[in-house]
């Protein structure tokens, strides 16, 4: 109880609230970069295990641990930077460009988001009746900047006429992965890290390896199409669901990407009636103004 009337007492300084909010935008900011990479597990378990370690010492007076512990948090210090240097540094990075990170939030977009799905699901149907390999991969929360700024910029509006044409047989773009931001295609011939799976090693080509690996870093959705088999496959969070359609492929882009259009209310997410409804309705109502706008002599 005196502890709580002591912690009340400094609350009334207007310097300990700014104290407070600026150590909470810090954690947010940092727990924001690790979203979606494997920081976040790794950053889950240290976090368990030292608290589960300092009950122990201090419930079971237990003198060696605690003498451990008081030692561990200065090496800590040099720890975090060695263990989070990707996080760390994809996180100075986009400090250091204005507004990066205001880019890096979610399209809430989902007319930009359906039209993405659309194009890429049909080129890959078609990459795939023409047996072209092809590797798509599709940016969301964690930022690829890295892997782009490693392959050729286009910055091109996103259409499946142009990721037929980058992944054409001996063209100078299809031998590596496309990146997709939204409906721009930001790079292409873009080289992945491949997953350490070794289970996965041996019963998967390159393509297939580099979209694991690309999922196990990141939160992106990557898009296969067999060079061999035709076959179309999708890599999520280092899993990969494989024998892929075009329906079926439109399902689970769209289920991964939480994009939700109701069938039967005729409305979408935002409450809004699609667009072409709107404009079909808009039209309707031009042509009943222009109607009555005619003299009776005139006819329709």
């Amino acid at each position: 109880m005196p502890e709580v009337t002591w912690l009340l007492s400094k609350l009334t300084d207007p310097r300990s609230i700014i104290d407070i909010l600026v150590v909470t935008v810090i954690l947010f900011w940092v727990l924001w970069v690790a979203q979606g990479t494997r920081a976040t597990q790794v950053l889950r378990g240290a976090i368990i295990l030292l608290v589960l370690a300092y009950v122990l010492a201090t419930t079971f007076s237990l003198t060696t641990l605690d003498w451990i512990l008081h030692r561990l948090y200065p090496a800590l210090l040099f720890a975090i930077p060695v263990i989070f240097q990707p996080e760390i540094r994809r996180a100075l990075e986009q400090l250091g460009h204005t507004g990066t990170w205001l880019r890096n939030i979610p399209a809430t977009d989902v007319a930009i988001q359906e039209r993405m799905v659309d194009e890429v699901v049909r080129a890959a149907a078609q990459l795939a009746r023409l047996r072209f390999g092809a590797l798509m991969v599709i940016e969301r929360e964690t930022g690829l900047q890295d892997y782009a700024d490693r392959g050729v910029q286009i910055d091109a509006y996103l259409t499946r006429q142009l990721l037929i044409n980058i992944f054409y047989p001996n063209s100078p773009l299809h031998d590596a992965a496309a990146l997709i931001r939204g409906d721009r295609i930001v790079a292409a011939s873009v080289v992945l890290p491949l997953t350490d799976n070794v289970s996965a090693e041996g019963q998967l080509g390159t393509r297939h390896r580099a979209a694991i690996g690309v999922t196990e870093d990141s939160d992106a959705l990557a898009v296969i199409v067999s060079e061999e088999t035709g076959q179309i496959s999708v890599a999520h969070n280092g899993r990969l669901i494989r024998n892929l359609d075009q329906d079926r492929l439109r399902r689970v882009l769209r289920s991964l990407l939480r994009i939700d259009r109701p069938e039967s209310s005729g409305t979408s997410a935002n409450g809004r009636r699609p667009l072409t409804q709107r404009a079909a309705s808009m039209a309707r109502g031009e042509r009943d103004r222009k109607t009555s706008a005619r003299t009776p002599g005139q006819t329709v």
